[in-house]
């Protein structure tokens, strides 16, 4: 059983931190914040789904304000790395503050650490990919979990790989806030990014030698992002190899366009599943999107920004801590205890 705690219980810190509940081989021994706020009472109170959980505080001025607010709260983070009652914390802090906390603290009193993709990658000494890495996390002290747009594109990128991909051009059409935002989010206009994005950046940080170019946008939705994916393939290839290798990758699903004509229908079939949080764990490719013209091949494919690193951070726990080595049973134990499709 391997002990963890989860700094930073915002979008996807919470999740994350529900998700290691839910792992017979996890136990989420802390969860730590930096204010009293709405999100962090909810999930601490007896129907919430991290009742019972310790609470620690990110430093003396954030403790004063949970005692300030009548919480109960067991110390500051600094307290619970010290006691050493965890083996591994996952950083889910907001963008920026990762490499702060791993010099001040992670690093000081030797604990492993996973960071997620707000962060650059020089926050760690690798960044993971359950299917491209896995093994390679055996060793670390200090793993990176990328984006969930870079998340999707090494998945689908990865089911590719074995036709040989020669190089990618990807447009992200980026949701413009999460659904719980109200300072920021959609308006009346679209948002141009620099050129090239980050994306195709952070894609090499893991498929080392990939060739890809990324460019993005932000549009008023807060549901999911989109990609607009070309690949050049090494070889001409049918239809039937691509939508085949797409549909037996983990994490992968094939819907129709036309019984899922926008993002809205998509994330509303997660609904009906009555997921936690309507999460989709899994990066949708519209089928029927898929062009195949000799060895180029396009397609369109939906992420949802809020869920699809959480089980990535799951199998980014066992890898860092060694207590599964095989992949293929920890990607299994993750997909059963998430419910994901395959």
């Amino acid at each position: 059983m391997v002990n963890v705690a989860v700094h930073g219980i915002g979008t996807i810190g919470k999740r994350i931190a529900h998700a290691v509940r839910l792992q017979k081989d996890m136990k989420l021994r802390a969860i730590v914040g930096y204010s009293p706020d709405a999100t962090i009472r909810t999930l601490l109170e007896p129907r919430g789904p991290l009742y019972g959980v310790d609470l620690y505080a990110t430093n003396e001025e954030s403790l004063k304000k949970f005692s300030g607010a009548g919480m109960i709260v067991n110390g500051t983070l600094e307290d619970l790395l010290r006691s050493g009652k965890i083996d591994v914390i996952v950083d889910a802090t907001p963008e920026g503050f990762g490499k702060e906390y791993r010099d001040k603290y992670y690093s000081r009193y030797n604990v492993k650490t996973i960071f997620q993709g707000g962060e650059k990658a020089d926050v760690a000494e690798m960044t993971f990919n359950a299917l491209v890495n896995y093994e390679k996390a055996f060793d670390k002290k200090f793993v990176r979990v990328p984006s969930c747009n870079t998340t999707g594109l090494i998945r689908t990128l990865n089911a590719l790989e074995k036709f040989g991909i020669d190089y990618v051009f990807v447009t992200v059409v980026r949701r413009a806030a999460d659904p719980h935002e109200y300072k920021k989010g959609p308006i009346n206009a679209i948002e141009f990014e620099a050129v090239p994005s980050h994306h195709a950046e952070d894609v090499r940080t893991v498929l080392k030698n990939l060739n890809i170019f990324s460019m993005a946008v932000k549009v008023p939705t807060t549901l999911a992002h989109v990609h607009v994916v070309e690949a050049n393939l090494a070889r001409e290839v049918r239809e039937e190899e691509i939508v085949k290798a797409f549909d037996e990758q983990t994490r992968v699903v094939l819907l129709d366009m036309k019984d899922y004509p926008a993002t809205s229908k998509i994330i509303e079939k997660f609904r009906d599943y009555c997921r936690p949080r309507n999460d989709m764990y899994e990066i949708v490719v519209l089928k029927d999107s898929i062009n195949v013209d000799g060895s180029k091949v396009r397609w369109i494919q939906v992420t949802h920004q809020e869920a699809d690193v959480i089980p990535e951070n799951i199998d980014a726990i066992r890898a860092i801590t060694g207590i599964e080595r095989d992949k293929w049973k920890s990607i299994k134990m993750t997909n059963e205890s998430l419910g994901i499709l395959k």
